[in-house]
């Protein structure tokens, strides 16, 4: 008795608990598209997006309701990937030349991804146990396309060669679990492990806000998943699986769109649309110490 009694206290503080921020990436009531140019942005300034371009230019600021964690004085943030209409010259399927989301020379992607400024690729937010939290929800005016694969939240590792985790969104290359809907988030632990394993997957329904809390122990290599919808509080909707998140690395938070048939070079082939307008929005990005009492908060 006195055991499940323990149970249910250390249930009540973690639920309620401050624990101790990592990093905040909450955009404050009061920012402008402006700020994610400068040094007051929670963001890296620089990365990554489209060559010669500022966030300015990239991210939006919707009139939304506030997410799970953005109810005490921040807001949520846009994130677009647009290209002009090809001319109708043009015989190709992608003109590159009027693409506003080609990064570091991959024309096989369009991408518009925010990195939290304090995660340098080998800081202490890759290390510990710590809970990564994010809000997402779609932009019905800006719709995603399902006949492509999307990145929409991933950790990169420091040397570039794998993503720990990521959630995806729309036609998996090489196909969806168990055949799943396309208009589905799928929570994927390490992309190199021998079978990729789906941690978690929802629809992705519009009109509400998708709540994720990322149990990430950097010590044992697990991986668990708290989720909910609109104002309701997280809850576990997995263990905490076996999953290779080593070698530090990068948060990103956007749209990594990858290509329709590309070859052994995805980042450099396949088939992108042209003219797109593309976007979802992101809230209550932040990461939390969960080293200690397996701290993790369940709602503001």
């Amino acid at each position: 008795m006195m055991y499940l009694i323990s149970i249910l206290v250390l249930a009540a503080i973690v639920a309620a608990q401050k624990c101790p921020l990592q990093f905040d990436g909450r955009v404050p009531k009061d920012a402008t598209l402006a700020t994610f140019d400068g040094s007051s942005s929670p963001f890296n300034a620089q990365y990554v997006l489209g060559a010669n371009l500022k966030w300015s230019g990239v991210l939006q600021l919707p009139a939304v309701n506030s997410s799970l964690f953005d109810s005490t004085g921040t807001k949520a943030v846009g994130i677009t990937i647009k290209q002009r209409p090809l001319l109708p010259s043009s015989n190709s399927k992608t003109d590159s030349s009027s693409d506003k989301s080609i990064f570091n020379s991959q024309t096989g992607f369009r991408r518009a991804e925010l990195l939290p400024l304090s995660n340098s690729g080998t800081d202490a937010s890759t290390t510990g146990i710590k809970t990564m939290h994010f809000s997402i929800m779609k932009d019905t005016a800006r719709p995603l396309d399902t006949a492509h694969e999307y990145q929409l939240f991933f950790l990169e590792s420091s040397d570039y060669s794998t993503n720990q985790v990521v959630l995806k969104y729309g036609t998996i290359i090489g196909g969806n679990p168990s055949g799943a809907n396309p208009d589905t988030l799928f929570l994927q632990g390490n992309v190199n492990s021998k079978k990729i394993s789906t941690i978690f997957s929802t629809r992705f329904t519009p009109g509400m806000w998708h709540n994720f809390g990322l149990v990430l122990d950097f010590v044992k290599g697990t991986t668990q998943v708290y989720y909910s919808t609109g104002n309701s509080p997280l809850a576990s909707v997995s263990k905490a699986v076996t999953n290779n998140v080593a070698g530090q690395g990068q948060y990103h938070f956007g749209i990594l769109k990858k290509p329709v048939n590309p070859d052994s070079d995805i980042t450099k082939s396949g088939k992108q649309p042209s003219g797109i307008n593309e976007g979802v929005m992101f809230g209550g990005i932040f990461e939390e110490d969960s080293s200690s009492n397996s701290c993790i908060s369940l709602s503001p």
